[in-house]
């Protein structure tokens, strides 16, 4: 049976992977870029990660939204998305996040709302 962190890691890699496909070429225009747009850490803006996974797994990028909201609101903290794929990817995934994203899919919505108001600050952040 599939733990819930070892696919949305997967689908994670997959978002990631359908983000930086093959050079396309345009006879009006010449080579089109394929990269997907990067922010000043080098890494892929959330707003396109989050894209991605609306593609692929709805349910994820629910729950990843949720958890991000919920962050921003009570801790006054908003994430990367290196760290928002840290907290996937890191041993089991975040509790809090694989919760949410398992409650997204479950459409439970009673569980999202006893996560969200549990919902631990991170470093860096108040409560």
């Amino acid at each position: 049976m599939f733990r819930v962190s070892t696919l949305v890691a997967f689908l994670l890699g997959q978002a990631l992977a359908a983000g930086i496909s093959l050079a396309q070429t345009s006879p009006a225009f010449g080579p089109l870029s394929a990269t997907p747009s990067q922010d000043a850490s080098g890494d892929m803006p959330l707003a396109d990660y989050l894209g991605l996974l609306k593609q692929i797994a709805p349910a994820v990028e629910n729950g990843a939204r949720t958890y991000l909201g919920a962050l921003q609101l009570r801790c006054g903290r908003t994430l990367t998305t290196a760290e928002l794929r840290h907290a996937v990817s890191e041993g089991e995934g975040n509790p809090a996040l694989m919760g949410l994203i398992r409650a997204a899919h479950q459409k439970d919505t009673a569980a999202r709302d006893r996560l969200v108001a549990q919902l631990p600050c991170p470093r860096g952040g108040t409560q």
